[in-house]
């Protein structure tokens, strides 16, 4: 089932996001920066590690404007609660058994009506960043609209409802954008979906590995 989002969820992200993002930096130590890598307006592909089901929120924050998540269809049936808010901020259900013909159709409309994507390359939540094969979907996406990919690094929410902690805590978040990689770059490769994939995973170790080594300093 597909649904576009709810009456005002565009205008409630502009809204919110100032408050709760001060809110976020002063409660939870949140870190965020790359915000000058972000296009000014749509159509763009946001692909991020995912750790937890708090990282739309988190990622949604860092932009500052409603981006439509693809999302496995099995949270969708976790509870009702949970299934109103993924489907009034126009998530899109992608099945975690079959081909994800259809929302990889509606990903497509959503690009070429100028909106924001939000992709996890990892296909589900993951323990530790590394373990899982990357999906190469986001570069099909990228390819076939012609919209940038803008990769995302995110640690800390790891923390809270993850695989490792399901319970609901207080993380300590840092967030950040890193410049565009462009489709029109890829187009001479043998495999253009693998190598745009590889670099996206390439920006993604170099910055989980800085933020680990700082850590521990």
């Amino acid at each position: 089932m597909q649904r576009g989002p709810g009456p005002g969820a565009y205008g409630f992200v502009k809204v919110m996001r100032h408050p709760v993002g001060w809110l976020t930096k002063a409660f939870l130590a949140g870190e965020f920066s790359g915000r000058e890598h972000l296009p000014d307006n749509g159509p763009y592909i946001v692909a991020a590690n995912h750790l937890s089901l708090v990282d739309p929120v988190f990622v949604t924050l860092g932009i500052g404007k409603l981006v439509r998540f693809l999302a496995l269809d099995d949270l969708f049936e976790q509870n009702r609660f949970l299934e109103e808010m993924i489907y009034y901020f126009g998530s899109i259900p992608i099945s975690r058994d079959r081909p994800p013909l259809g929302a990889m159709k509606h990903a497509l409309e959503i690009l070429d009506e100028g909106e924001i994507l939000g992709v996890y390359p990892e296909g589900a939540r993951a323990a530790h960043w590394g373990e899982r094969t990357i999906k190469r979907g986001p570069a099909w996406l990228s390819l076939a609209t012609g919209a940038p990919i803008i990769p995302c690094a995110l640690t800390g929410t790891e923390a809270t409802l993850s695989p490792d902690q399901p319970r609901v805590r207080v993380p300590s978040v840092r967030l950040s954008f890193h410049p565009a990689l462009h489709p029109g770059s890829y187009l001479d490769c043998e495999d253009p979906l693998q190598v745009m994939m590889s670099d996206w995973v390439a920006v993604l170790d170099e910055q989980l590995a800085h933020w680990h080594r700082r850590d521990k300093t």
